[in-house]
């Protein structure tokens, strides 16, 4: 289906509509921004310990000096033969960032309940860089609400995105981002979590596609994103390493 033909005169008035809409979407998420930055913390007193390719390190090692941590909650469970499919789109995003975002205090770090030697073989066929991590046989995924046991997906609701969901549209595994600040005495606060489809913005293949002629063209969420090792142009397309 082709959108309607008209005149350069006539696209020009309704460029101009769309840039007041435009602008005001703006103007929203700097709102937004400032209300994120002015949400009140929470003191992290329990103590979660990760496996990670240098030994076991608490919450506060991961932040690796730094005073902020962004920690990506990956779905890939201890029984998972790959990641989540639109999780691994998010993080085909990241390492081209990592250098930008620890050179301004913040370090970034997905989190797994999958055991350390499964992260990394998907790591490796990714061929990705930033920082994962297990939180297996800790708490960290079912505290943050972004893992599920099979007792809890027996009960009526189960608590993911700040609200109780029927246990039919949920997994053993979901997606979030969380924030962390640690101060000069070594306290770890959790300050912001978001859930769902909250981090997508974090996506930048979807915001330009969002300018593309046919949008993101999909029928549902994401249905079109495959790994990027999956598609068929990548099957077919001759390697360096054959």
């Amino acid at each position: 289906m082709q959108n309607e033909v008209v005149s350069r005169e006539q696209w020009l008035e309704a460029r101009r509509a769309l840039l007041l809409k435009e602008k005001e979407a703006t103007r929203l998420r700097d709102s937004i921004n400032a209300a994120r930055l002015a949400l009140p913390w929470v003191k992290v007193d329990k103590d979660y310990v990760f496996e990670t390719s240098e030994g076991k390190k608490s919450l506060a090692d991961l932040f690796e000096g730094r005073s902020q941590l962004l920690i990506y909650h990956f779905m890939l469970g201890p029984d998972w033969d790959a990641g989540c499919t639109g999780c691994s789109f998010l993080s085909d995003h990241v390492d081209g960032a990592l250098p930008h975002l620890n050179h301004h205090d913040v370090t970034w770090v997905a989190v797994s309940r999958a055991p350390l030697d499964k992260i990394a073989a998907y790591k490796r066929r990714m061929g990705w860089k930033f920082p994962w991590v297990s939180s297996f046989g800790s708490d960290f995924n079912f505290d943050y609400h972004v893992s599920f046991s099979p007792e809890d997906l027996a009960k009526d609701k189960v608590f993911y995105n700040f609200t109780p969901m029927e246990p039919a549209d949920a997994h053993d595994e979901l997606p979030g981002l969380s924030a962390f600040y640690r101060n000069e005495k070594g306290e770890v606060f959790h300050t912001y979590s978001s859930y769902a489809r909250g981090p997508e913005e974090l996506i930048g293949t979807l915001m330009i596609l969002d300018r593309a002629p046919k949008g993101r063209n999909e029928d549902s969420t994401m249905n079109f994103v495959r790994r990027h090792d999956e598609y068929e142009e990548a099957q077919k397309a001759p390697s360096c390493c054959h």
